[in-house]
Order: structure tokens, then sequence, then C-alpha cells
């Protein structure tokens, strides 16, 4: 291949520039020709893009966002935009296209590549909840937001002993919520994998409070929500002052962590990889600590279990 484009779709996540970075410079050191694709697939089929070169990329890998920018895209679902994008694609002499998101990302790298344009996903997502890969491009970073989040959260409410409801994000999958409840010491954390009434929280609160605590944390995953009624019934029923804290869109942002940015070099230097020697249709990701690359129908079939040991190990030594 002598040109390919990269772009970011989806919900944006810190590690994504350090992506875009690794991207870039792989494939010029191949000798080839990069177009950055500016708000994911809706760039595609506006050709709305520009050459990269090495100092396009300098001092973003420490960068939250994504210097590409990114945007949902309804057109790329249906036949028309698709053969649009494709349409661009060879116009532009697009051979190649890496694509960095989530699941919903992945759909369309795989529409795409069945459609005669090559193309290699790479899992950048805060959830972690892509089953193919053990870990995803802005977990860390987002986990690390969470947990110093937290702390601050924890200073008031032991001043005032109250309890903190907070419900962190993760859609549909606990993983950020598991994690940074066991790295905050939460009192009970609620995920969707392992849902429990709020009759069981405020027991763990009362029989705690017999050993001497006064101030809590409650961990709640945002597919679970109603983190405001946790609240209340919790205050109704112990007498406790309690509060309820969404952390929402702030746990997107910020500098990747060392973890975020050296996953997003390697992911985005084996993508490269990949499209020079003619293969698309292809997920990135990591499995027992080794780079690994699936089919994008098998890696969208996969599922991802949850770890229920460590959710025990939460609930064993947090009360």
């Amino acid at each position: 291949m002598k040109k390919i484009g990269v772009l970011t779709s989806g919900g944006d996540a810190p590690g994504m520039n350090a992506a875009i970075r690794a991207v870039t410079r792989t494939a010029i050191k191949m000798n080839m020709t990069v177009l950055g694709v500016f708000k994911g697939y809706n760039g595609l089929i506006h050709g709305d893009m520009k050459q990269l070169d090495i100092r396009s990329v300098s001092d973003i890998i420490q960068k939250g966002g994504t210097m590409l920018y990114t945007a949902r895209c309804n057109e790329f679902r249906f036949e028309e935009g698709l053969q649009k994008a494709k349409a661009v694609c060879l116009m532009k002499g697009i051979e190649g296209l890496i694509v960095i998101g989530g699941d919903g990302s992945f759909r369309g790298a795989a529409d795409l590549s069945a459609r005669g344009i090559p193309c290699v996903a790479i899992p950048g997502t805060i959830d972690n909840d892509i089953s193919m890969t053990e870990y995803t491009i802005g977990f860390d970073t987002a986990m690390n937001t969470a947990m110093e989040l937290i702390d601050k959260l924890r200073d008031t409410a032991q001043s005032h002993d109250r309890c903190s409801v907070v419900e962190v994000m993760g859609r549909h999958a606990g993983y950020i919520a598991v994690n940074t409840g066991i790295a905050c010491g939460a009192t009970y954390i609620i995920t969707e994998e392992m849902p429990h009434p709020v009759e069981d929280v405020i027991e763990r609160i009362q029989n705690t409070q017999t050993t001497g605590k006064h101030h809590f944390i409650v961990v709640v995953s945002e597919g679970v929500g109603n983190s405001q009624d946790i609240a209340k019934k919790i205050e109704q029923h112990t007498g406790i002052e309690s509060r309820a804290t969404i952390l929402g869109h702030v746990q997107r942002g910020g500098t990747p962590t060392v973890r975020d940015r050296v996953a997003a070099s390697q992911l985005g230097h084996y993508a490269v990889e990949l499209l020079s020697q003619g293969l698309g249709n292809r997920v990135v990701g990591f499995q027992k600590g080794e780079i690994v690359n699936y089919d994008i129908q098998e890696a969208l079939s996969m599922k991802k279990g949850f770890d229920e040991r460590l959710y025990r190990v939460a609930m064993d030594i947090s009360f």
C-alpha cells in the first residue's frame, strides 16, 4: 500500500492521539502517505481530510481527546453512505483505512472492508468493553481520573460524616466501577453484572457503622444509574446525609497515562503492519499480554466475561 487513511470514531478516549501518532509515523517509515480523516466516518463520506506528516503529529502524545475529532454518523449505517465513503477513498487513492474507536466503529470498518476498502480497527474506548481484547485505549486514564475525583469526594464526605454515591462511566460494563471502587475503598459497588438492591447497600452501611465508621463511598456504574434515588433511600433509612455525584464526561478527558500511551503506540504500529501486508477486516488488541488480531465479525461475536473474583475482592475488603 502507498496511501492509507486514519480516523477516530465514537466516544473519544485518552490515548487516541498517541495511536494517531504511531499510525502516522509507522506508515511514513514504510514509505506510505497518510491522510487524517476528520470527524470519523462523516469526514470520510464528505472528503474532510488532510495529509499528515511527522510534524503534524508532534506534541500530541500527551494530549487527551483526538486531533482528528470524532462524530457519530447515521449516514454511514446505510448502503448509500457506505458507497459514498468508498467513492471518496477511491478518488483520494486511499488503499486502506485504520479506524480507532469502539464496537460501533468496528461494524463500520467491517462494512467498508466488505466493499473493497481494507480496514484495521483499533479499540479505543474508556469502557474496556471490547470482547476480543483484554484492554482498550483510554481505560487506565479514565480509571485514574475517577479515582482522583472520588478521593476528593471522600475528603468532604469524611468531614461531614456523609455517604457519597458516585456514578462512574462505562456504559453497560462495570469495569471502571469495580476497579475504582477497590482503589478508593468503596463500601459498596453496584454494577449491571452484579446487581444488588439498595436494601443490601443500606444493610452493609448499617453494619459498618457498628465498627465505628461514619462516612461511606458507594460506587455505581453508569448502566445501573438511579444514583440520586439510591442516595435518597440511604439517607431515609440510615439518617446519614447522602449526596449523589455523577462524574460524567470528565472521565473522557485529560492527559493519558503511561499505559494508555504505550498501548496506543503498540496497537497503532501493529495496525499499519497488517495493512502493509494487504490484510483488512481485522481488529487488533491484547490477549494474555500479547498483541493479537481477529476478523472483525469474529471479534464482534465474542463475549467478554466479568471478573467476579475481582468483585468479591472488593466486597471482602471494603467495609
